[in-house]
């Protein structure tokens, strides 16, 4: 069976590469790393991730607002938003518009791969 694909969403280059190697060491194909919401709207239909990761507090579109139209126009969208402690307000709009889930930073492999697993296999 082929490795589910993962699309990383942050405005970071080097949390971009952490996501993706740990990501990647869990087992998973990472598709396409993107530095903004626009960038993964707009690539959404050419990668076709099974999951996204989305940085909560990106600049320019936050990660909320990306989550919302994606899933606008891709309702079958898995994603799970990454953020920095002291941000639950967010994380609590992010999972009302939509998110499957959400990881704290530092990203513990096991943590993610728990909340991969369940988006991926969420229903709705």
């Amino acid at each position: 069976m082929p490795a589910k694909r993962v699309m990383c969403v942050d405005d970071s280059p080097i949390m971009l590469a952490k996501l993706q190697h740990v990501i990647e060491s869990l087992g998973y194909d990472v598709c396409a790393t993107v530095l903004s919401g626009n960038d993964a709207i707009r690539r959404y239909d050419e990668v076709k991730p099974d999951v996204m990761t989305m940085d909560i507090t990106m600049v320019g579109m936050d990660g909320i607002e990306t989550t919302r139209q994606i899933l606008n126009q891709h309702p079958e969208a898995r994603i799970i938003v990454v953020t920095s402690h002291g941000q639950e307000q967010m994380v609590v709009k992010a999972l009302k518009a939509g998110a499957k889930g959400y990881v704290m930073k530092p990203v513990q492999s096991e943590t993610l791969n728990e909340h991969l697993v369940r988006a991926l296999t969420a229903r709705g």
